[in-house]
């Protein structure tokens, strides 16, 4: 119930945004008109917004067949952790990176690419997947997707506010550069303030459930190198989605670290390294 009512909050909070967008668009009639189409979002985002992030991914779904041994490890660590089977998802990007996604255990998937399972050994990856089995057991999958999407949707209307100029008693085009560059930092904001608690709480929640904390570690230092030089062009074009991913996907075009989603990957395999060692 927490997780659910944090989520209600933050779309509140969005939803707010939103409108305020839609006040510098067009007055109240125009804040009314966000309001409907936020509300049309957010009850989007509530039961599609999964689906549509593993599209966007270019996600392919893992029969148990199909999966082989990748299905046999996730279904073992699930199990270990108390969770129902995630749906199991491959993304044909080079680059090693993983995700969680889901509005609830129950209807959970992780999402892994193949260059996670090129790259990795086999009790990284298991590190990975524990890892992303912590976000669904702490109901972080919902936060994250819900905000990756509407962020994604608060941007695309900064970005309407610079073209259509906005409303001349608003403040004209000072205004719309105003909403356009501080709208997606907002959202941009939120999605860091989450994304930086949960990861150590899943880092240490993924440790336990694998049992071992030192190929986490090996796992999130092998993915930050490779990662800088691999393109991930679906997340490169869905930028709102990189809070999600165990790695920061946007390192190979990115150079502003500003508002880097992450908590520094050393400060993360410090502590993993703490824990081993205790």
């Amino acid at each position: 119930m927490a997780g659910n009512a944090k989520v209600f909050v933050l779309m509140a909070g969005l939803t707010a945004l939103v409108m305020g967008l839609g006040w510098m668009m067009g007055g109240s009639g125009g804040a009314m008109i966000a309001l409907l189409i936020a509300g049309g979002m957010n009850f989007f985002a509530w039961w599609n917004s999964d689906k549509m992030v593993l599209r966007q991914q270019g996600a392919a779904e893992l029969s148990p067949q199909q999966g082989g041994d990748l299905y046999a490890l996730t279904a073992g660590l699930a199990e270990r952790a108390g969770l129902p089977m995630p749906k199991l998802y491959l993304l044909p990007t080079e680059q090693p990176n993983a995700f969680a996604t889901g509005r609830n255990p129950e209807n959970a998937a992780v999402a892994v690419t193949q260059g996670l399972l090129n790259g990795l050994s086999r009790e990284e990856v298991a590190g990975v997947i524990a890892h992303e089995l912590a976000h669904i057991k702490y109901r972080d999958t919902l936060t994250m997707t819900v905000t990756a999407t509407m962020a994604g949707a608060i941007a695309m209307m900064g970005n309407m506010l610079l073209f259509t100029g906005g409303r001349s008693d608003r403040g004209g085009g000072i205004g719309a550069i105003l909403a356009m560059v501080l709208a997606p930092i907002a959202a941009m904001m939120v999605q860091m303030a989450i994304s930086r608690a949960r990861e150590y709480e899943a880092d240490a929640e993924g440790a336990r459930i694998s049992g071992q904390p030192l190929a986490l570690a090996s796992a999130l230092s092998r993915i930050a190198q490779m990662a800088g030089r691999t393109v991930n062009v679906p997340a490169e074009k869905n930028p709102a989605s990189a809070a999600m991913f165990i790695i920061n996907p946007l390192h190979a075009m990115r150079v502003d670290r500003m508002f880097a989603t992450h908590p520094p990957t050393e400060e993360r395999i410090a502590r993993l390294r703490a824990m081993a060692r205790r």
